[in-house]
């Protein structure tokens, strides 16, 4: 399966980008076929410009300045986000990814007023987050990166089919037990997906 990585961490050296790495090297051992989207490394530009706004629902007009970014999610057959979660919310990269990219035309359409999803031929969706809160505060807070995940995008996905989600609460007074044993989760995880 070609399987679409979405990364958005700025700090090569941080535990984030060990888990985007582990998450690379398991599902290649699995098989897959990985695109390796880092949305850093790729200079991605988040920013929805007025122009973006403008041309927003007049596809493929909408794509023109986001082709290849386009292309790569329409070949997708599996999905896996790698991000840290700030301020209970995606980073400002990934964020604009998706305005910038699931645009009309490409992730969905709208028919009589109603959203009608375009990405269907994504089979599996999956995260690896990690968080600075606990679980309860997380939860407190709605946890909107967990929603967005396991609602929002499994809607637009496939809502019948199961969520790989994972994720390592807690960051702020992690251990080196804690990181091992969570890469591990992610290694097993990302093996079988």
């Amino acid at each position: 399966m070609r399987v679409l990585v979405l990364h958005s961490h700025p700090v090569e050296s941080s535990y984030g980008n060990a888990l985007y790495m582990q998450t690379l090297e398991s599902l290649k051992t699995a098989g897959h076929e990985v695109d390796d989207c880092n949305l850093y490394a790729e200079n991605f530009d988040p920013v929805l410009s007025r122009h973006d706004r403008m041309v927003y629902h007049d596809y493929p007009e909408n794509t023109e300045l986001v082709k290849d970014y386009v292309d790569r999610l329409k070949l997708a057959e599996g999905l896996v986000i790698v991000t840290p979660v700030w301020n209970f919310g995606f980073p400002a990269i990934l964020k604009g990814y998706f305005d910038r990219v699931w645009l009309p035309g490409v992730s969905f359409d709208l028919v009589d007023g109603k959203v009608e999803s375009r990405l269907r031929h994504i089979r599996k969706l999956g995260a690896v987050l990690t968080y600075g809160a606990t679980p309860f505060r997380a939860f407190v807070a709605g946890n909107p990166p967990k929603k967005i995940v396991k609602r929002v995008l499994r809607a637009q996905i496939n809502p019948r089919r199961s969520v790989t989600f994972l994720a390592h609460y807690d960051m702020n007074n992690c251990t080196a037990e804690t990181r091992s044993a969570f890469m591990g989760k992610v290694k097993t995880a990302m093996e079988r997906f």
